[in-house]
């Protein structure tokens, strides 16, 4: 027998995760965000287990995890739904000798029918714009592209300025008589 056709053989679990499961969780979810460490993971997924709002499935092969993903409800818009609350793919993980068996779209599929028990009409997800592989997955998957979006933030000081509109100067156009604002020359032409 092939090692592919022993690959294919092997009992794969997709179920949904319960309080005790976080470190676990957290173990596989690490690999997916290395930027946290184990504890904050688990933290953060010992809360989300407990939360009505959050759902976390692992999928299990031979007695070890090899897959998780993480949904929930999003009340607020999301690109490209109209509708209120959405189920949300928050992370999806899957060991990479058990990728392309179908594991990813069962843990998807579970997190759907979730989203579906808690009266949502659409799922979304999203993906930076840059990693292909997660996007031919969500296509792969059934997901269509909504938009396409670059995000901006600034740091703000600690302690307010005492200037108008905070920061940005207040200057009268005489010949209009209106108010404008001015932020500086930036050269952005707004």
């Amino acid at each position: 027998m092939t090692d592919k056709k022993k690959r294919r053989m092997k009992r794969t679990e997709v179920y949904k995760a319960k309080a005790g499961d976080e470190s676990r969780i957290a173990a596989l979810s690490v690999k997916l965000w290395p930027e946290l460490s184990k504890e904050e993971l688990t933290g953060e997924f010992a809360a989300f287990l407990k939360s009505d709002e959050s759902a976390v499935f692992l999928a299990k092969e031979d007695g070890k995890d090899i897959g998780f993903a993480h949904c929930q409800l999003r009340q607020e818009y999301v690109e490209g739904t109209e509708s209120s609350p959405v189920g949300y793919l928050e992370g999806i993980f899957v060991e990479e000798a058990a990728q392309r068996r179908g594991i990813g779209r069962t843990l998807v599929s579970a997190c759907e029918q979730w989203a579906v028990q808690k009266g949502c009409r659409e799922f979304a997800s999203d993906c930076e714009l840059d990693n292909t592989e997660s996007l031919q997955f969500h296509l792969g998957v059934g997901f269509a592209e909504a938009n396409r979006l670059i995000c901006f933030a600034k740091r703000l000081p600690n302690e307010p300025e005492n200037r108008a509109y905070h920061g940005q100067e207040e200057k009268t156009d005489a010949n209009r008589n209106k108010t404008a604002l001015f932020a500086g020359d930036d050269g952005a032409g707004f």
